[in-house]
């Protein structure tokens, strides 16, 4: 059955143009978003981690969320950029497993914390008498580390079952980064088939995921308006409104991508959910979940006027 198929030792990766007028926009576009997003992220995990006073259950989740933004934005921007430069589009075969085990663990760890830290926001706002009993340190770790576990369940699960078999009709992968869709429609008849109804249950995960912080977040709107005052609805709309908007872009585009039937050519369509599912959240996410932050800014802040001290002290010190 398999008589047919080659041993692929490497794959062929989509670049965006063969203009080069295109491919400079395409890499200035990437090292912006990948910039912005590593700079945002390791900024809001140096406060955390150094701040006391954001050593609380909301600002352990957002270092996690961090940290897995980092990852998921890690694999995909310097790859698809290092192509860009040296003007090739091969990707190893270790090289696209790894890439594809990666992808699979960071963007799902992503939404599992998102879904985790509705619940924490909900708790806090909606049931405050017993936050503190809810949302302990045991019960924190304890839900950090089921999102990172069943990650990594889904990831292994996805990649074996997707690489087991030769790849017969071609190594040409209509995609920036080696995406499972685009790799199902070059792989073994069998593999397809087995890999739909495992991508077909991941989805209705995701929904579940999905519909969980949608009515996290409704239950927090209500609540909160109940507040008789324009700050009520202001408070409101500038908590809930970001972050749904960030789940929504993530949850629809993800789903979509890897649910939709794929063309046999390279697809505009394919090319523009992918980056917005895979590049666009890890940028958003610290400006959305921490840059409005009042204590994330005051810890900022804080810093700034630290290092400023030092630096001052340290003039003084050599004149």
């Amino acid at each position: 059955m398999t008589s047919n198929c080659t041993a692929v030792t490497e794959f062929l990766l989509l670049g965006f143009s063969n203009v080069l007028g295109l491919q400079i926009l395409h890499l200035a576009t990437f090292l912006v978003i990948y910039l912005a997003a590593l700079i945002g992220n390791l900024l809001v995990i140096m406060l955390i981690v150094v701040d006391s006073h954001l050593h609380t259950p909301m600002y352990f989740f957002l270092l996690n969320l961090s940290i897995l933004d980092i990852g998921s934005i890690s694999v995909i921007a310097p790859k698809s950029m290092a192509n860009s430069i040296l003007k090739t589009r091969l990707i190893s075969y270790s090289g696209c497993v790894t890439q594809v085990f990666l992808i699979l663990f960071f963007i799902p760890a992503d939404l599992a914390i998102l879904t985790v830290m509705a619940y924490d926001r909900y708790i806090a706002i909606c049931k405050p008498l017993h936050y503190e009993t809810v949302m302990n340190k045991r019960a924190c770790l304890q839900m950090a580390a089921m999102g990172w576990s069943a990650a990594l369940l889904n990831s292994a699960l996805h990649t074996g079952n997707t690489f087991r078999l030769p790849f017969c009709h071609s190594n040409i992968v209509n995609q920036f980064f080696c995406e499972i869709p685009q790799l199902l429609r070059i792989s073994f008849p069998e593999v397809f088939t087995s890999e739909i109804q495992i991508l077909i249950f991941g989805a209705c995960l995701g929904l579940v995921c999905i519909a969980f912080i949608f009515v996290s977040y409704i239950q927090i709107f209500t609540t909160v308006l109940r507040i008789p005052s324009e700050q009520g609805w202001h408070k409101a709309v500038s908590t809930c409104l970001p972050h749904l908007i960030v789940v929504s872009l993530l949850g629809s585009t993800g789903l979509i991508a890897y649910v939709k039937p794929t063309s046999e050519s390279p697809s505009a369509l394919d090319l523009m959910l992918s980056v917005l599912y895979s590049m666009i959240p890890p940028m958003m996410n610290p400006v959305i979940y921490s840059m409005r932050n009042k204590d994330i800014k005051a810890a900022l802040w804080k810093l700034v006027r630290w290092k400023w001290f030092i630096v001052t002290k340290m003039s003084i010190v050599f004149h």
